[in-house]
């Protein structure tokens, strides 16, 4: 694999399709890997860390529904749904299962690729 991306990396969806489940518990920011129905496929050691949630307890699950129904909205779910392509970054709150928790998300979805992508970066309060 090559070396490692950054969370702002143009070419972050190119890496995570051709990663491991092993490179992604690498990245130093969460990942999670949708089937294009919204089932989880991968869910990486800093995005367990950042939710609270075993692996085991979120793979083959619906994300939007079963795993994080606060995502379940125009601002995240929807979007994955309504666009055909997709690489946006924005500021958001996790607020299900754990105190408020700010994070920076981004939603990586191509035609051509075999999963989609919700990327998460904790972020300090007060931080954009």
């Amino acid at each position: 694999m090559t070396s490692q991306p950054a969370f702002a990396d143009p070419g972050l969806i190119a890496w995570l399709e051709t990663a491991s489940d092993q490179d992604l518990d690498t990245l130093p920011f969460g990942v999670v890997a949708m089937a294009p129905d919204g089932i989880v496929v991968a869910y990486n050691k800093a995005e367990s860390t950042i939710a609270g949630l075993r692996p085991e307890r979120v793979i083959g699950r619906h994300f939007f529904s079963s795993v994080a129904p606060c995502t379940n909205n125009y601002m995240v779910a929807e979007r994955f749904v309504q666009e055909a392509e997709l690489d946006a970054t924005i500021g958001y709150v996790f607020t299900l299962r754990m105190a408020p928790t700010p994070v920076r998300l981004r939603l990586l979805k191509r035609p051509d690729a075999r999963r989609m992508y919700l990327i998460v970066e904790r972020r300090m309060p007060g931080e954009c």
